[in-house]
């Protein structure tokens, strides 16, 4: 069992809920970045996703794109990555993983993305524009370093491409919530149960967590209900932008007590 399978294994059995938190690297620079993660893992988020600053972020809303602009503009490399790894698992014991479009790992080398992710103590990797037909280099990757691979379902995937990523994954499948690109929405689109009745009908045993859209604490324990978990990530990265530390932990508090709070 992964760090990430352990921690949905651990919230289950104590019936809570999960919580899955994104922040872009380096922003706005990449030792602000790390204090933001912990600040969030220390908040209530189990399961950090951080996110690497890409010239091309085709699926990123207009709050994470301007975040991740910002963090290359201020001379974010991608070697950083696994010191922001390191320090961050160290200190907040949570599974960490990164979001990463493809195009950087290609040109760091696959095998070497992979090994200094796992030495950086990185629980594995989600690949929102790498389908699981296209990963064979990803995948043996992963298994040579025991790193959990996340790939997406969405509601215009094929069954046959939402069994592919069930059976492929590790750690969790991504469900999205509804088409378009990552930002709050007001109500999560009804979609997303389709995709997640989706995955539970190939009947390969996967936790299937919820991402795209959500933007409060009621939304998350929504989804908590028929899936195994709920991403966040354009609140958090706009919260900080706002309100820089202390409104990115009163953001995280906020949603984090109106999830589990029949466990209060």
């Amino acid at each position: 069992m992964s760090k990430v399978e352990a921690k949905f294994a651990a919230n289950k059995a104590e019936g809570k809920e999960t919580l899955i938190g994104y922040f872009p690297l380096g922003f706005p620079t990449l030792g602000e970045s790390i204090e933001a993660a912990v600040a969030m893992a220390e908040g209530g988020v189990d399961i950090l996703e951080l996110g690497i600053p890409y010239s091309d972020p085709v699926m990123d809303g207009p709050v994470i794109q301007e975040a991740t602009e910002l963090a290359l503009a201020n001379g974010f490399k991608l070697r950083q990555t696994f010191e922001a790894v390191k320090e961050v698992a160290e200190r907040t014991g949570i599974p960490v993983l990164v979001m990463t479009y493809w195009n950087p790992v290609m040109q760091f080398g696959v095998e070497n993305f992979a090994s200094a992710l796992k030495q950086a103590g990185g629980a594995g990797m989600i690949t929102p524009d790498l389908i699981p037909d296209e990963a064979a280099q990803w995948l043996a990757a992963a298994d040579e370093h025991d790193l959990d691979r996340v790939f997406l379902a969405a509601p215009t995937s094929s069954e046959e491409r939402v069994r592919n990523a069930a059976e492929l994954s590790r750690g969790f499948v991504y469900a999205v919530s509804t088409m378009g690109i990552t930002g709050a929405r007001d109500e999560v689109d009804s979609l997303a149960r389709g995709v997640v009745a989706a995955v539970r009908g190939t009947n390969v045993p996967s936790n299937v967590a919820v991402g795209i859209g959500i933007s409060t604490g009621e939304q998350a324990s929504a989804v908590n209900e028929y899936a195994d978990g709920a991403i966040i990530g354009s609140v958090f990265v706009k919260a900080y932008q706002h309100g820089g530390l202390g409104e990115l932990r009163r953001t995280v508090a906020e949603i984090e007590s109106k999830m589990n709070k029949g466990r209060k």
